[in-house]
């Protein structure tokens, strides 16, 4: 087996690699001090394809797969992880569930506009009570002549509110049923709303830690009517599938969390052989070379990680338990890359015009978003036999 990229891949690779050190690098500071998104760079990555890279042709994309995805993912998430992020969920979480199980008028009619990054999708899964526990849904979906009447909340919806936002996918109740053991369940459906739409309404968005640039808001849905064919996949079957959708997330979010363990050793290593104290570079102090050999492992087992998730995924193996482990030692070497690479920095890893810096705030959320550490853990333990 050989992890080695195609002539393919590793020209995407290059290619994404020198935009996101000659693009969104330099703009990364001013756009995280505004806390906005840079629309000209997302415009930017939609004529490049980087949208449309696992749609086939006939559908607006590039037809590539998703472990290229992947690749750009990666290299974005070097140099500003929101950027990365806006690709990954709006990809995803947006495009994908669509292209998986939406009708063939659906998928006409959404994925080339979404494929082509002049528009964005999301999708509303998490509420107060609800997100990994699929039972505490409370928007709920009626349908009443020929519409899908649409009340309730949901809560840090990536992409839900930008200029070019035109889709989100919301999962709601849209009936119950009486368990033998007198315990109720909920039918879950998923339902597209193209927005705006009267009665939808995209709150404030969050004062987060970090992910400045990335868009993220609370949504309210106050009988908002869509069309019954508005209804994605089967009724009744919205939480299996967005559970799939999340499995498939899972390994292009391992490879944002592989590209930012790699921007801070880049950093690293290039300030370890740059600041001199005491007449030699700091890189020449053991410890400083040991914790550095430490990030390098941890990029190393990462990269790996995902790319055996990938390679699963688009061969039609299983890979549930991989992708849960990928975005689990990800999201680890992420954070830990981070912290040490504030230390090795010093006073200047402190400082928000700094890179370090702004992974070590963005870092954190990776170990709680597309699923937390302890999800991820339940997910691999399951798999070896443990239902607990």
């Amino acid at each position: 087996m050989s992890y080695e990229l195609s002539p393919t891949q590793q020209a995407l690779s290059d290619q994404v690699r020198d935009f996101a050190d000659t693009v969104v690098a330099p703009a990364a500071y001013e756009y995280d001090t505004k806390r906005s998104l840079p629309y000209g760079i997302i415009a930017q990555m939609g004529e490049m394809g980087l949208f449309g890279l696992p749609f086939p042709t006939e559908y607006g994309g590039q037809g590539s797969d998703y472990f290229s995805l992947c690749l750009a993912v990666e290299q974005l998430a070097r140099v500003d992880q929101s950027i990365a992020v806006t690709l990954e969920a709006g990809v995803g979480l947006g495009i994908m569930p669509v292209y998986r199980r939406g009708t063939e008028e659906q998928k006409q009619r959404w994925v080339p506009l979404l494929a082509s990054g002049t528009a964005l999708s999301a999708f509303g899964l998490t509420e107060a009570d609800a997100g990994s526990d699929a039972a505490g849904t409370k928007t709920t979906a009626e349908l009443t002549n020929g519409e899908w009447v649409i009340n309730g909340s949901k809560q840090f919806i990536t992409n839900s509110g930008t200029e070019i936002t035109r889709l989100v996918t919301v999962t709601a109740v849209t009936g119950q049923s009486t368990r033998t053991d007198g315990s109720i369940k909920k039918e879950l459906t998923a339902i597209l709303v193209p927005t705006p739409a009267p009665g939808f309404t995209v709150l404030p968005a969050y004062d987060k830690v970090g992910w400045h640039t990335s868009d993220t808001h609370p949504l309210l849905f106050d009988d908002v009517r869509v069309p019954e064919a508005n209804l994605l996949g089967e009724r009744g079957r919205g939480f299996a599938n967005f559970v799939q959708t999340l499995d498939e997330g899972r390994i292009a979010f391992a490879a944002l969390c592989t590209g930012a363990a790699q921007g801070c050793l880049d950093e690293s290593v290039r300030y370890a052989r740059s600041r001199n104290v005491f007449g030699r570079a700091i890189g020449s102090n053991q410890h400083i070379a040991f914790k550095l050999a430490r990030m390098q492992a941890r990029v190393h087992t990462a990269r790996l990680a995902y790319y055996d998730a990938a390679l699963k995924m688009i061969n039609g193996k299983p890979f549930k338990m991989e992708a849960s482990i990928a975005k689990m030692v990800g999201s680890e070497a992420a954070m830990d890359n981070a912290r040490d690479a504030t230390q090795i920095f010093g006073g200047y890893g402190f400082l928000n015009e700094n890179p370090v810096a702004r992974h070590y705030r963005d870092s954190k959320v990776l170990e709680l978003g597309e699923g937390t550490t302890e999800v991820q853990l339940m997910v691999i333990s399951r798999a070896l036999g443990f239902a607990g």
